[in-house]
C-alpha cells in the first residue's frame, strides 16, 4: 500500500519497517559518497535553508509506521529515498515531488527538510509557487489565499489535521497569521476524499509541524536571525524603516529514540508602510449642477483619500511538540501552537468628499466611458446646508490584535492489521480590531457659539491604475490650524472570537491478499464550532457640517498639536496637510473616548453582534485501491462521507418602541424596542468521493478523480440581527444577513496526467478540471413585500390598527444561482538538469487558466456592470530559477495573477473592486561560512509592485497602494 490515511485530516508517505531499512541503506551509501567527495573539494553538504534529510517520512506529527507487501510500492519509493541526497532548496523540491507523486489525491506539496527552513515571510508565500494558487496582498504582504478561481471563504484550512480558527472576522484565513519557520509542510489537496475534512470547495490546505522522533538528528538546534529595511518608510511621516526577523528551534529525542520534544520560536518585527490613492465609488446618474434645471449628468463618486500609513507590525509564534513512542504499537502526541499578531497602523492625509448628490457643483469635467466623472472642478455648493462637500484632514489609526491558538492530544495504536487513531483538539482565535476615525475641516467662526464650514473648491483628475492628481484652492487654509478645526472623532471597535472544539476517530483495517482493496477504513468526527461578534462605538462630534450634535461643537486646533505633513516619492506635488494628535486635542477638552453597546444613536453596533453555532457530525467509509488493470497498476481510494450539521445564530431584532424587551446598553440608554432572537436549521449532506491513479510506467501516471464537496456559508453572513423602519403602514427589516444560508455543494471532476523524471529530479503535469456549484452566497439583497413568517421574523403590532404591520422590505443574505468553475492547470520542476559545477541548476514554473460564466451585477463602477468571482484570476502563473552546490545557494521567483474581483478595498467602507494584474518577484541568497553557519540575503518586492484597483474600467481608479522592497540580511546558524 503506498500511503498511510491520515485519518479526517490528509495522506503521508510512510516508510515500512522492511523498506525503511532498504531505504536508509541505500541512502547512507550514497549519502557517504556525497560527503567523501565534497569533503575532498572542501565543499559542506548542508545548506543554508534546509538540512539534508534522507527520511522521506513525513515531517508531521500524525504519521505512523506500517507494514507493506506490495513490491512495486517499495522499489518506487525506495529508488526516490535513495536519490534525496542532496542539500538546500534542491532537497526541499524534490522531497515535495515525491509525496506528490505517492499521493492518493490531486495535490501539491511545499516542504522544508528542516524546521525553520521555508524563508519565507509567511507561509502564504510559499503557497504562492503552487499552481492553481494565488494570494492577495493585504498591507502589503500575501495574506488571504484564493485557490481554483475560489476566495479564501471557500477554502478549509487544517494544522495537523485540526481545522483552524478564523482572525478575519469571517471564513477565510489569514496565512500571514503563521510563520513560515514554525511551518514543515504545507498541502494542497484540490480533489477530496472520504477521509479528509470537508469545507474545500475551492481546495483544502493543509499545514503540518515537525514530528522530532522524524528528525534526523538526535539533538538539533536551529537559530535564524535578519535585519530588515524598507527604503519607502522615509515617505511615510513617522515611520522607521528598520525591522527584524528571529526564529530559534530546538527539536531532541530521548528515552531510546522513544521521547521526542519540539520547541519553537518565530518573531517578526517590522514597519507599516503603505502610500495610498483612493477614488471612491460611483453613485448614480446625477445632475453635475443641481442648481441649474437641466444640466449636464454624469455617473458622480462620492469622493477620493490620500493617506499616508505608517505604523508596526509584529508577530510571535510558539511551537511545542512532545511526541511519546513507548512502543512499535503506541504513539502519543500532545502539541501546542499560538501565533500572535500585532498591527498598530496609522494613516494621515486627507479625504475630499461629497462630491455626489446636491452636495456639490461640478464644472470642467473629465468624462469617461459610460459617462463616469474622472475629474474636474468640485466647489461648494451653497444652496446645500447639510452633508457639504469638504476637503477634509485625516488622522485615522487601525490597530488589530489577533491571536490563534491550536492544540490536543493525538493518539495512535496499531496492531497487525489494525491501525486506529484518534484526536482531541481544541483550536480558538481572537480578534480585536479597533478603527479609529478623525477628521478635521476648516471653519469660519471658530471660537463662536455658531461655527460653519467654510467654501471650499479643488481640481482633482483620476489616472487610471496611476496615482492622480488633486489641488485645493486656498491650500494654505488646510496648513494652518488656526483655520481647521477637529470635527469629528469615531471609535469603532470589531471583536470576534472563533473556536473549535473536536474529537475525530478513524480505524483501518489491511486486507490481505484482496484483489482490489488493500484496507478499509470507518471513522467519525465531531465538531463544535462557536462565533461569536461584538460591536461598540463611540463618537464625537460630526464631519462635512451635518447635522451637528448639540454640545459637540469643533475643536479648534493649535500648533502645538499639529504639524505640517508633505508629500514624497510617487506622490509629491499633491496637498500638503496638518498631521492631527487627536488624542491629545480631546485630552485639552476633557473627552475621553470610551466605546460601548450604543442601541440609541448607533443601534446597528447591537444589530451586528451576536453569535453563530454551528454543531458538525461526520461518518466516512472508504476502501484504498490497489490492483492491476489492462496489465497496469491501479491505485487509489473510494469513499464516502455522510455530514450533518446543525446551525443557529442568537441575536437581536429591532421592533416598535415598547414592544421589546427592556436592553441597557453601555451608556446607560433603556432601550424597548429590540427582542432576542435564536434561529437557525439543520441539514445533512452525503459526499462521495473517488480517486484514481493509472500507473502506465514507473514514471507515468494519469489521475482521475470526482467527488462532491461543500464550503460552510460565511461565518458573518449568518449572523441574526436585524434592524427595521416603518413606512406606509410595511414593516421593513433589514441585516444582510441570514442564519438559514445554505451551505456551498459542488460536483467536481480532474484528469490529471504526470510525468517523473528520474531519481525525482523533476516534473511535469498537466491537469483538468470542473466544479459544478450548485448555489453562491449574495448578501444585502433586498426584497419587497416579503414574508417575514417564512423566516421565524415576528411582525410587531401596528398599534393605529391593532393588527401587525403589513410585510414590506427584507434585505437579507440569501443563497443565489450557483455556476461552473473550469480551468487547466500546468506544472514543471527539473533539477541538476546541467553538468558540472552548473549542475545545482533547477527551475520551476506553473500555470494556471480558470473560467467561470458566474456574474453577479455591480453598480459601484456607475453603470451597471457583471463582476467574475471573487479571487478568480484568469491567468495565474509562477516561476522560479534556484541554485545550490553545497555552499552557495539562491532563487528568484516571480508570481503573477491577472485581474480579479475581492472586497478588501476599504474607502469608509468595503468596496467591491478589480484588483489590477500584478507580478511580485523575491529574491534570496545565502552563503555557508562554515558547516553550520550561513548568512543570508532576501530582496522582497524587488519591483516595488504596488497593488491597483479599479471600478469596473481601468480608467475608475480605486485605489493605488505602494508598500515599497524590503532587504533581508542576516545568518542561520544550525547545530
Amino acid at each position: 500500500m503506498r500511503l498511510q490515511k491520515l485519518f479526517g485530516g490528509g495522506e503521508h508517505v510512510i516508510l515500512k519497517r522492511n523498506l525503511l531499512a532498504l531505504a536508509l541503506a541505500s541512502g547512507l551509501c550514497v549519502t557517504f559518497g556525497a560527503q567523501a567527495a565534497a569533503s575532498d573539494s572542501g565543499q559542506t553538504t548542508q545548506s543554508t535553508s534546509t538540512q539534508t534529510s534522507t527520511q522521506t517520512s513525513t515531517a508531521s506529527n500524525s504519521s505512523t509506521d506500517q507494514s507493506t507487501s506490495n513490491p512495486k510500492s517499495q522499489q518506487q519509493l525506495a529508488k526516490s529515498l535513495s536519490a534525496v541526497t542532496v542539500t538546500g532548496f534542491s532537497s526541499s523540491v524534490e522531497k515535495s515531488i515525491d509525496y506528490q507523486r505517492y499521493a492518493d489525491t490531486i495535490q501539491s506539496v511545499v516542504t522544508a527538510a528542516d524546521i525553520g527552513g521555508l524563508p519565507d515571510q509567511s507561509i502564504a508565500d510559499a503557497l504562492t509557487r503552487l499552481p492553481g494558487v494565488a494570494a492577495e496582498r493585504i498591507a502589503g504582504q500575501a495574506s488571504q489565499i484564493n485557490c481554483r478561481g475560489l476566495s479564501g471563504n471557500f477554502i478549509e484550512t487544517t494544522l495537523d489535521g485540526r481545522e483552524q480558527p478564523s482572525t478575519s472576522g469571517t471564513n477565510y484565513i489569514q496565512f500571514d497569521q503563521y510563520p513560515s519557520e514554525l511551518i514543515n509542510m504545507a498541502t494542497v489537496y484540490k480533489s477530496s476524499q472520504a477521509s479528509l475534512i470537508e469545507g474545500g470547495v475551492g481546495c483544502t490546505i493543509g499545514l503540518q509541524t515537525a514530528n522530532p522522533l522524524e528528525n534526523a538528528k538526535d539533538q538539533s538546534l536551529n537559530v535564524d536571525a535578519r535585519g530588515s529595511y524598507d527604503g519607502q518608510a522615509h515617505d511615510i511621516v513617522g515611520d522607521n524603516p528598520v525591522g527584524y526577523r528571529l526564529s530559534v528551534a530546538y527539536q531532541g529525542k530521548f528515552l531510546d529514540n522513544t521521547l521526542g520534544v519540539g520547541v519553537g520560536f518565530a518573531q517578526l518585527y517590522q514597519p507599516h508602510v503603505a502610500e495610498q490613492f483612493v477614488g471612491e465609488a460611483f453613485g448614480g446618474l446625477q445632475s453635475l449642477n443641481p442648481n441649474v434645471p437641466n444640466s449636464q449628468q454624469a455617473y458622480v463618486p462620492e469622493g477620493i483619500q490620500l493617506q499616508q500609513d505608517g505604523g508596526t507590525e509584529r508577530r510571535t509564534g510558539y511551537l511545542t511538540t512532545v511526541v511519546w513512542k513507548p512502543t512499535d504499537h503506541l504513539q502519543i502526541t500532545g502539541d501546542m501552537y499560538y501565533s500572535k499578531f500585532d498591527n498598530d497602523y496609522y494613516g494621515y492625509g486627507f479625504r475630499s468628499q461629497n462630491f455626489y448628490g446636491n452636495n456639490a457643483i461640478i464644472t470642467n469635467p473629465i468624462l469617461g466611458a459610460g459617462n463616469t466623472l474622472l475629474g474636474g472642478t468640485v466647489s461648494t455648493n451653497p444652496n446645500q446646508s447639510n452633508v457639504q462637500f469638504s476637503n477634509e484632514t485625516t488622522a485615522d489609526n487601525y490597530s488589530t490584535n489577533t491571536g490563534v491558538f491550536s492544540g490536543g492530544l493525538n493518539l495512535k495504536w496499531n496492531s497487525g492489521p489494525w491501525h486506529v487513531e484518534s484526536d482531541l483538539s481544541l483550536s480558538h482565535s481572537e480578534s480585536n480590531e479597533v478603527n479609529v476615525d478623525t477628521t478635521a475641516d476648516p471653519y469660519n467662526g471658530l471660537g463662536t457659539s455658531n461655527p460653519t464650514l467654510m467654501n471650499q473648491s479643488m481640481n482633482y483628475a483620476l489616472n487610471g491604475t496611476n496615482v492622480g492628481t488633486a489641488q485645493f484652492a486656498n491650500p494654505g487654509i488646510y496648513t494652518n490650524p488656526n483655520d481647521m478645526a477637529l470635527s469629528r472623532y469615531g471609535v469603532y471597535p470589531y471583536i470576534y472570537h472563533d473556536r473549535y472544539k473536536a474529537l475525530r476517530t478513524s480505524v483501518q483495517y489491511d486486507l490481505e491478499n484482496n484483489p482490489i482493496f488493500s484496507d478499509v477504513q470507518a471513522g467519525i468526527y465531531i465538531n463544535n464550532h462557536a462565533y461569536e461578534a461584538n460591536r461598540t462605538v463611540w463618537v464625537y462630534g460630526s464631519e462635512w457640517g451635518s447635522y451637528p450634535v448639540a454640545g459637540e461643537p469643533p475643536l479648534p486646533l493649535s500648533s502645538g498639536d499639529t504639524s505640517v505633513v508633505c508629500w514624497k516619492g510617487n506622490f509629491s506635488g499633491l496637498p500638503c496637510f496638518l498631521k492631527l494628535n487627536a488624542p491629545l486635542i480631546l485630552a485639552q477638552y476633557g473627552i475621553h473616548p470610551n466605546p460601548q453597546l450604543d442601541l440609541d444613536n448607533n443601534s446597528w453596533s447591537g444589530i451586528q453582534s451576536g453569535t453563530v453555532h454551528e454543531n458538525v457530525r461526520d461518518l466516512f467509509f472508504m476502501g484504498d485501491i490497489d490492483t492491476t488493470l489492462w496489465g497496469h497498476e491501479l491505485t487509489g481510494n473510494i469513499g464516502l462521507r455522510v455530514s450533518h450539521t446543525a446551525q443557529s445564530s442568537s441575536g437581536i431584532q429591532q421592533v416598535e418602541p415598547g414592544q421589546g424587551v427592556p436592553m441597557t446598553d453601555g451608556f446607560g440608554y433603556v432601550a424597548n424596542d429590540f427582542i432576542p432572537i435564536n434561529v437557525g436549521q439543520s441539514y445533512t449532506k452525503w459526499l462521495p468521493s473517488m480517486n484514481l491513479i493509472y500507473h502506465w510506467t514507473d514514471s507515468d501516471q494519469t489521475r482521475f478523480s470526482v467527488a462532491k464537496v461543500l464550503s460552510r456559508p460565511p461565518i458573518d453572513s449568518m449572523l441574526a440581527g436585524a434592524g427595521s423602519y416603518i413606512t406606509n403602514g410595511q414593516y421593513n427589516v433589514w441585516g444582510g444577513t441570514s442564519p438559514l444560508l445554505r451551505p456551498l455543494t459542488a460536483m467536481q471532476y480532474d484528469l490529471d496526467y504526470e510525468h517523473y523524471f528520474d531519481d525525482s529530479t523533476g516534473l511535469f503535469t498537466a491537469g483538468v478540471f470542473v466544479k459544478h456549484i450548485d448555489t453562491f452566497i449574495q448578501t444585502n439583497v433586498t426584497y419587497n413585500n416579503f414574508n417575514f413568517a417564512s423566516v421565524g421574523i415576528q411582525v410587531p403590532t401596528n398599534p393605529a390598527t391593532g393588527q401587525p404591520y403589513l410585510n414590506g422590505s427584507y434585505t437579507t443574505a440569501y443563497n443565489g444561482p450557483g455556476s461552473m468553475i473550469r480551468g487547466l492547470e500546468l506544472s514543471f520542476q527539473k533539477t541538476h538538469f546541467l553538468p558540472g559545477i552548473w549542475s545545482g541548476l533547477g527551475f520551476g514554473a506553473n500555470y494556471s487558466l480558470t473560467q467561470s460564466p458566474f456574474g453577479s451585477t455591480s453598480s459601484l463602477g456607475g453603470p451597471s456592470q457583471l463582476q467574475s468571482l471573487p479571487g478568480l484570476s484568469r491567468n495565474v502563473a509562477s516561476a522560479q530559477i534556484f541554485y545550490d552546490n553545497g555552499t552557495f545557494s539562491a532563487n528568484i521567483t516571480g508570481n503573477y495573477r491577472s485581474k480579479f474581483v475581492s472586497d478588501s478595498q476599504i474607502a469608509v467602507t468595503n468596496q467591491i473592486v478589480y484588483f489590477a494584474p500584478e507580478t511580485v518577484y523575491d529574491f534570496q541568497s545565502a552563503y555557508n561560512i562554515t558547516k553550520n553557519v550561513s548568512i543570508l540575503f532576501q530582496i522582497l518586492n524587488i519591483t516595488n509592485q504596488p497593488t491597483r484597483t479599479y471600478f469596473g474600467n481601468q480608467s475608475e481608479t480605486g485605489t493605488i497602494q505602494y508598500f515599497g522592497r524590503t532587504f533581508y540580511g542576516g545568518f542561520n546558524l544550525k547545530i
